[in-house]
């Protein structure tokens, strides 16, 4: 008998003590569970969205996207010499063109409670326009893929039954039930008496056009996932065709990508200026990761796009004063 390696049998122990688990099925009835799971998973890629540069100490990256894109905005405010974000309430007697002119602030750690004045105490950065965050749109797109899992698990279950066995009483029943155990375990099946095959009845448990069923909600799984990553901006396939696709149907979608990705952009980069001019920092702030991919390959067609049209304006031309000269 081989025995384990002892660098092994270390790590193992390691990973035991580092990471505890236990490994046990998922409950994919639990629903909520599952909606929290994609949504948080979900929150991982996309705080590689942003880059941000001239954040003082006081303020990690991580705890500025994950405040911006759970609660929709944040509070830039200076406390005790120390700047910090703050989520809080919006409200206050609303100004010109209704918006709110108060953000309240509560800290226990900091033993801090205030009403804090726009834009004179306080910076407000909205994760968007609209100031919604992006839990709203993940509910809706993990709440899909929560059930579509549980009717592809309860598929998946379901093809395990071939036939639906009955019997008239329970001797016919034990019988037909030592039959399965036997075939089960390897052996040959047997039964002994002509009255147990006449008590036990066999329907087929397919119904027709069942065939089909799991086909169709992987497709609809992969379409609901494609549909999510393209509202944050990533390109994922989402083409139902069962043959290949060429290279202008995988960039159809390509317009439709970044216009929440650059409201957000955009957001974060006016609240910065507001910032930088009431704090005296140099905030800046940047697509990064796939979403920097994306955007320079985007920038690298249109550029190829302008300069195509103007080399065929100047052929254009230049066959015009050929054709005046001509003349």
């Amino acid at each position: 008998m081989s025995r384990e390696n002892p660098t092994v049998r270390q790590f193992n122990r390691f990973l035991r003590g580092a990471f505890p688990f236990s490994s046990c099925p998922f409950d994919f009835r639990d629903k909520g569970r599952a909606i929290d799971q994609h949504i948080l998973y979900m929150l991982d890629r996309t705080q590689s969205m942003f880059k941000w540069s001239g954040l003082p100490d006081s303020i990690p990256q991580r705890i500025l996207e994950l405040y911006l894109q759970i609660n929709g905005n944040v509070c830039f405010y200076k406390y005790d010499g120390t700047l910090y974000v703050f989520t809080g309430g919006l409200g206050g007697e609303p100004d010109v063109y209704y918006r709110p002119t108060l953000y309240t602030v509560a800290n226990p750690a900091l033993r801090f409670s205030k009403s804090l004045e726009i834009d004179k105490e306080c910076v407000i950065m909205p994760n968007d326009s609209l100031y919604r965050g992006l839990i709203p749109l993940f509910e809706r797109y993990s709440t899909m893929i929560a059930e579509t899992e549980l009717s592809m698990t309860l598929a998946l279950v379901n093809t395990r039954t071939t036939a639906v066995i009955s019997a008239s009483d329970d001797r016919t029943k034990a019988s037909a039930s030592k039959y399965l155990d036997d075939l089960r375990d390897g052996k040959q099946g047997i039964i002994g008496e002509n009255a147990v095959l006449e008590g036990v009845k066999v329907q087929p448990y397919a119904a027709s056009g069942s065939s089909n069923y799991l086909t169709n909600l992987i497709e609809f799984m992969q379409y609901t996932k494609a549909s999510w990553f393209n509202e944050l901006g990533l390109n994922a396939n989402y083409n139902m065709k069962r043959e290949s696709i060429n290279s202008g149907e995988s960039q159809l979608n390509n317009d439709a990508l970044l216009p929440l990705v650059d409201d957000m952009l955009n957001a974060r980069k006016l609240a910065a200026e507001k910032v930088n001019a009431m704090f005296g920092l140099s905030l800046s702030v940047s697509l990064a990761s796939s979403w920097e991919d994306n955007q320079e390959e985007i920038d690298s067609e249109q550029k190829a796009i302008t300069e195509g049209d103007s080399v065929s304006d100047n052929e254009g031309g230049d066959a015009n004063v050929e054709e005046n000269q001509i003349e």
